[in-house]
């Protein structure tokens, strides 16, 4: 009960720390646009870039019950825009307005699986501008949907490596460059991602953890941005020992060889074709088969595969214990969540993850039971048996 009291004073006094920021404003074009702050509870914000960050952290009580240690989770799938990207989203274009490439009447082009585009969607409509977005066309049919709903031009490629021309990022990049006022965001090579998580997300975990009383942070890698972010925010703070951090990866991924084995690789590469999926998993989002510039300022020491099986079975679980509708990332992550806090063997540690989208954007497929049995995913774990060892 004592540490929830001094959990929740942190929290609130985060929230007032924050409240007390000034804004700070930036020229381009002639005109003025106002940068976001922090926010406090109760203030009255300036639309939805004022929406973005401060999610609350939500304690897993039926993990925390079955490891022994505490597993909190920031629910970011309460951001505006629905997932974690929005805090990107919103770097990546004040910072472009702030250096005069992104001007009044401008385009924001970018390649994208989804989240991303749509937060960029969100942030074009919000500040006026033209929004292209690229994306593969075997992601959640949904998000395509939202994008087209929310005034953005949406563009489908096939799946192709990232050496092809027809990666659906190269050919954002290429659109960019032939679009008079276009901003290419490239959020996976752009340091204004690896500077949301580091200014914003870490900075918020560490309130809400009463000053940094956390002994893991598990994430999985999309762009490599958060997690990049918020360990080099911890360390730089507890020290390389004073805080553990976990990747956690999906089927078909390079970044788990890349941690353990110094070498950007995995078995699915050596398949004649891709069974599932451009990374040979149902998870989207995460994953990657090259290291971006984001993902190489991370400071991780131990990683995780999570498999297609865990991740459906924990996102099930969650929604039968604890009430959380989560998409595919947010499971792997607390599958990931869950080792680390075996492998660690501290019991009353404090292992902070993230929920990064909700299942409302998996419904074709992560969620859609006709999908997982097609490939033979249904669900059939009552508790956490499907966990190994647990």
């Amino acid at each position: 009960m004592e540490h929830h009291h001094r959990l929740g004073l942190a929290a609130a006094a985060g929230a007032l720390a924050a409240g007390i920021a000034t804004y700070a404003y930036v020229s381009y074009g002639g005109g003025r646009s106002r940068r976001s702050r922090q926010r406090a509870t109760g203030d009255v914000v300036m639309g939805f870039p004022g929406l973005i960050g401060n999610t609350p952290m939500v304690e897993i009580r039926s993990l925390s019950a079955a490891t022994g240690c505490r597993i909190l989770a920031k629910a970011e799938f309460l951001n505006p825009g629905g997932s974690t990207k929005d805090r990107i989203a919103r770097e990546m274009v004040e910072e472009a307005e702030a250096a005069g490439k992104l001007c009044p009447g401008g385009t924001i082009v970018e390649g994208t699986s989804g989240s991303t585009g749509i937060s960029l969607a969100f942030m074009a409509k919000a500040r006026g501008y033209r929004c292209v977005i690229v994306m593969p066309d075997d992601v959640a049919a949904e998000k395509a949907q939202v994008l087209r709903e929310s005034g953005a031009e949406v563009r489908e490629v096939r799946p192709a490596s990232i050496v092809n021309g027809g990666h659906y990022c190269n050919v954002a990049a290429a659109l960019a460059e032939q679009t008079d006022g276009a901003f290419f965001a490239d959020q996976f090579e752009t340091p204004a991602n690896f500077n949301a998580h580091y200014l914003r997300t870490g900075p918020e975990i560490w309130e809400q953890t009463d000053g940094g009383k956390l002994d893991a942070f598990v994430m999985s890698a999309g762009t490599g941005g958060t997690i990049a972010g918020v360990s080099c925010f911890l360390k730089e703070r507890l020290g390389d020992e004073g805080v553990r951090v976990f990747l956690a990866d999906p089927p078909g991924s390079s970044l788990y060889h890349s941690v353990l084995d110094g070498v950007c690789y995995a078995p699915e590469q050596a398949e004649r074709r891709v069974r599932r999926h451009r990374y040979d998993t149902i998870a989207e989002g995460i994953g990657l088969d090259r290291l971006t510039a984001n993902f190489k300022r991370a400071r991780i020491d131990d990683a995780f595969r999570v498999t297609d099986r865990e991740a459906v079975e924990m996102a099930h679980y969650l929604l039968r214990e604890e009430g959380l509708f989560v998409g595919s990332s947010s499971a792997v992550n607390l599958v990931a969540t869950v080792r680390a806090a075996r492998k660690m063997g501290k019991k009353g540690a404090t292992l902070v993850t993230v929920l990064c989208d909700s299942g409302q954007r998996h419904l074709t497929k992560f969620w859609n039971p006709s999908f997982l049995e097609k490939w033979r995913l249904t669900p059939r774990a009552k508790g956490l048996e499907f966990l190994d060892g647990l």
